[in-house]
């Protein structure tokens, strides 16, 4: 990801140069293992090292609990039991740790535990006011699709799982609400790009591999990841929007990295 930290770190500096208004924040969106937290912690750490305060978010850690998303299986869908999709957010922890960044004070920034698939105990504490707010996730700076294209299944989860589309206008109709006031807050949007839907499958199974090499090195037996069987599976609560970002996004980004299979950013 080295040339892809290179050209983004340039585009932040020139929006740090000209935007007199604190804190900048960045949005970074990108498919299942497509480098968004590595190009984060990239940015913050050469950020950082000029004396700016950072704070990074992923949407991933505003997930709602494993208790939340039960309730929201038992009333509305049974696939909401299963994180990822808008729907499944706690939007307003999100909207509120970007108001306390703006003030002075130590902000907690929540963290989601995947491991155990649920929010973490404790979070992260940063210094407000921040200078600079990285805020990455698959679907961040998404819009809903039309209501027609929500009509025709999307692959076999939704047509066994969700044969009447109630769950998928479900996640549109939160992605055209709650989520576009949080994606409001952005002042510029980065998408890396993967080369098609098909290259997420061999990502997401190497992100499982490394969190089984990190539980083996800490001793984590008890935490479960998935095979890959799981992770074909799992991806497809995913597909339909990430296809429609891929699609949609590169025409209004701010700044597109287009990625090769091997996550190497593409000329042109």
């Amino acid at each position: 990801m080295t040339g892809a930290l290179d050209r983004v770190e340039a585009f932040m500096r020139g929006l740090l140069a000209a935007m007199a208004r604190r804190p900048l924040v960045l949005g970074i969106c990108g498919a299942q293992g497509s480098g968004k937290s590595t190009l984060s912690d990239g940015l913050a750490a050469r950020a950082r090292a000029d004396g700016l305060r950072v704070a990074v978010l992923s949407l991933d850690d505003l997930y709602l609990t494993k208790g939340e998303r039960t309730v929201l299986a038992r009333d509305v869908h049974p696939l909401l039991a299963t994180r990822g999709v808008p729907g499944t957010h706690d939007i307003d922890l999100g909207l509120s740790v970007l108001d306390a960044l703006t003030r002075p004070g130590r902000v907690l920034l929540p963290r989601f535990d995947k491991a155990v698939d649920d929010r973490a105990p404790t979070g992260v504490l940063v210094d407000g006011p921040v200078d600079l707010v990285l805020l990455e996730g698959w679907c961040v700076g998404a819009l809903p699709q039309g209501t027609a294209a929500l009509a025709t299944p999307a692959n076999t989860l939704e047509r066994t799982r969700d044969p009447d589309g109630r769950w998928r206008r479900h996640v549109n109709e939160r992605l055209a609400g709650e989520y576009q006031r949080l994606f409001a807050r952005l002042d510029a949007l980065i998408l890396l790009a993967a080369p098609d839907f098909a290259v997420v499958r061999d990502w997401r199974i190497q992100q499982e591999e490394s969190l089984r090499a990190r539980l083996r090195d800490t001793g984590s037996s008890t935490c479960q990841t998935m095979t890959d069987a799981q992770v074909t599976a799992f991806i497809q609560f995913y597909e339909r929007l990430t296809r429609h970002i891929l699609t949609e996004m590169p025409g209004r980004a701010d700044l597109v990295l287009r990625l090769d299979a091997d996550r190497r950013v593409m000329e042109g």
